[in-house]
């Protein structure tokens, strides 16, 4: 079991760390914090500039997921972020990721949940430090499920105007960028 889970943490928070690192830095072909901005003011969000990073903020936390590093508050940092995409971006597109859809943040989500429930297992920094058998469980999971929803919610529906205000995004991003958004 542990090998699996050091697998799945390993290739699940090391995708959203890339992802993050190109909202923050312009990595990998990334837009950087402006062109990501630009992106989430396209999509109706307040203060965009700083959305575009705490969302890269959130996505980067799958360094400390990948580490097994207090890993329910990074499963927490990037479930929320899924949630918020498939909101804002991918449910208008249907399920399959092939047509921009909510398939593969839900993965990602999931995965980040079902992490925060099992732990991050022995190949962890959490259980070197032996904070693991503390800040995992089916409740650590349950709790990052449901604040990750609050916050999401209170982002999409304070920190966002109405769909009928909101033009079509400044810069259309590829499809990469949709689906990690």
């Amino acid at each position: 079991m542990s090998y699996g889970i050091l697998l799945l943490r390993v290739v699940v928070g090391g995708t959203l760390f890339a992802h993050g690192t190109q909202k923050l830095f312009g990595w990998w072909g990334g837009g950087g914090p402006r062109g990501t901005g630009r992106f989430f003011g396209g999509l109706g969000f307040r203060a965009p500039l700083v959305m575009a990073t705490l969302a890269g903020l959130g996505e980067a936390s799958g360094l400390l997921f990948a580490l097994g590093l207090l890993t329910p508050l990074a499963a927490l940092g990037m479930t929320t972020v899924m949630l918020v995409a498939i909101w804002a971006v991918h449910r208008r597109n249907g399920f399959f990721s092939t047509n921009g859809g909510l398939e593969f943040p839900l993965v990602l989500a999931s995965a980040a949940v079902a992490v925060a429930a099992t732990g991050p297992a022995r190949f962890s920094l959490d259980r070197a430090i032996g904070w693991d058998g503390h800040i995992s469980g089916l409740w650590w999971g349950v709790g990052v499920a449901g604040v990750a929803i609050a916050i999401a919610a209170f982002v999409v529906g304070a920190l966002r105007t109405t769909p009928a205000q909101t033009s079509a995004p400044a810069e259309e991003p590829d499809r990469e960028h949709l689906q990690a958004a």
